[in-house]
């Protein structure tokens, strides 16, 4: 962009990176980032954050682009004044207040190396039981969430379904051309080594349930080989 003098604007999706993952706005030169409160911010789903720097607040006055819930305009306006354009969610503000609270008191950078950490136990997991990730270059891999390719003779659906109905944990599916090829581990947030050793233990009952050939303990094996501090 800057070689090529032109005046886009970088734009982040960050919904499963912000407040997870390191993320410099400033250092970075990014003009717009979204993100959602339900990820790295611990919340429900419903509070939508847009991060905006001047450059992008200086096209908003010029943007003929027709708006009406999300203009960006009103809400400078009202937040001047202490107020909101519409009804704000307030117990998911409130529940923001004290998520800031937390990741500044472990710090981002601790809460990036955490989840870094977390991702890589995930990782040995999936390699013990045989199966590979979605994203087919370390460097590429996400730290937030593990996608897992299952063979072609395999539906995913049918481990997300048994993972949920048997063993209560949610497994994300995968979506458009992907759909039924993978499944995902989600290690975001609120998220702990204990808390994911058994999010990983019924992953692996759900599979063995479905019919793949694995070892029971041999990925939270290899995760909490991972995972463990020795004395």
């Amino acid at each position: 962009m800057d070689r090529a003098k032109h005046p886009a604007l970088l734009f982040v999706d960050g919904v499963s990176s912000i407040a997870s993952l390191e993320f410099r706005f400033d250092d970075w030169r990014v003009d717009c980032a979204i993100t959602g409160s339900q990820k790295g911010f611990m919340l429900p789903a419903g509070l939508g954050m847009l991060f905006a720097s001047e450059k992008a607040l200086a096209r908003v006055d010029s943007c003929t682009t027709p708006r009406a819930y999300f203009d960006v305009r009103a809400m400078r306006a009202n937040n001047a004044q202490g107020y909101f354009p519409s009804t704000p969610a307030l117990s998911l503000l409130y529940g923001l207040d004290e998520a800031l609270t937390m990741l500044l008191d472990e710090g981002m950078d601790n809460v990036a190396a955490r989840h870094k950490r977390l991702a890589n136990g995930v990782r040995a997991a999936v390699t013990a039981w045989g199966l590979t990730p979605c994203a087919r270059r370390p460097e590429i891999a996400s730290d937030s969430l593990t996608a897992v390719v299952v063979p072609a003779d395999k539906d995913a659906r049918t481990v997300i379904d048994i993972a949920f109905t048997r063993y209560d944990i949610a497994l994300g599916s995968g979506l458009s051309e992907v759909a039924g090829k993978v499944f995902r581990i989600g290690h975001l947030g609120d998220m702990n080594a204990l808390t994911l050793a058994g999010a990983l233990a019924g992953v692996e009952m759900a599979l063995a349930d479905a019919g793949f050939d694995i070892t029971l303990g041999s990925g939270v094996g290899a995760a909490l080989a991972e995972w463990r501090v020795p004395a």
